[in-house]
């Protein structure tokens, strides 16, 4: 029997799989703005909380340069991260920058620590964000909503690929196993994806999160098996609001 493509080899990468689903489980909860991104500054994994500062939604960060985010403000310090870098030193690097959330101009402070990897030649990125301290007592200024609960983020929802590969296959019946073996990631790696989208999507269960996934638009109605619909249909199907609270 053949081995599904992207399947552990052994009870080493098994276990591997699942401390990565683990992993990745808190890093969803944590509270913090965190990211893990690649030796040269792409973005792999980004929390709610990191894609929430940045008024995006947590799908629209991966695979994204962190540069085409956020804008230092501070070049020098960034020349002695890519010294550091170059040199393999690890520690802890500092980085003023700027960015836009919505219409809102913000500041603060990225802080990159190179993260020791023996499998890799250069180290993957942990990145943590603090946003500067707001004023909210000036006049007309008001609480924004979070991007996670603002009604046209609902309305307009946008799927990573390996989202969409596990929505479809949910939708067409597969059990988290299957899910799990058919993907090439732990089981707690696709109850984390899950969990992730039942909540953007405000779905209750499995069952409601279809359900939602057609209205919204990212399922084609006509397709069987479930296949994922092209954004220009997902955009002129879904409703132009979020429904009663």
């Amino acid at each position: 029997m053949s081995r599904s493509e992207g399947a552990p080899d052994g009870p080493g990468e098994a276990d591997a799989a699942v401390w990565r689903g683990r992993f990745l489980s808190l890093l969803d909860r944590s509270p913090a703005p965190t990211a893990i991104s690649s030796g040269d500054g792409v973005v792999s994994v980004a929390n709610p909380a990191f894609a929430r500062a940045l008024g995006l939604q947590p799908g629209r960060v991966a695979n994204r340069p962190l540069l085409d985010l956020l804008t230092p403000t501070n070049r020098q310090q960034l020349r002695k991260l890519d010294e550091a870098m170059r040199s393999g030193r690890r520690s802890r690097y500092p980085v003023e920058v700027s960015w836009t959330a919505g219409a809102t101009p913000r500041h603060g402070q990225l802080t990159v620590e190179p993260v020791t990897d023996p499998l890799e030649d250069t180290p993957p990125l942990l990145v943590t964000l603090r946003v500067a301290q707001e004023r909210t007592d000036a006049p007309g200024r008001g609480t924004r909503a979070r991007p996670d609960e603002a009604g046209d983020d609902v309305a307009h929802p946008s799927l990573s690929a390996q989202e969409a590969r596990i929505l479809r296959l949910v939708a067409g019946g597969a059990t988290t196993s299957v899910v799990a073996r058919t993907v090439g990631i732990g089981v707690d790696g696709v109850n984390y994806h899950l969990t992730r989208l039942c909540r953007r999507l405000r779905a209750q269960n499995r069952t409601a999160l279809v359900a939602r996934a057609y209205v919204l638009g990212l399922l084609d109605p006509t397709a069987w098996p479930p296949a994922v619909a092209p954004p220009t249909a997902r955009h002129t199907s879904a409703p132009t609001s979020a429904g009663p609270r």
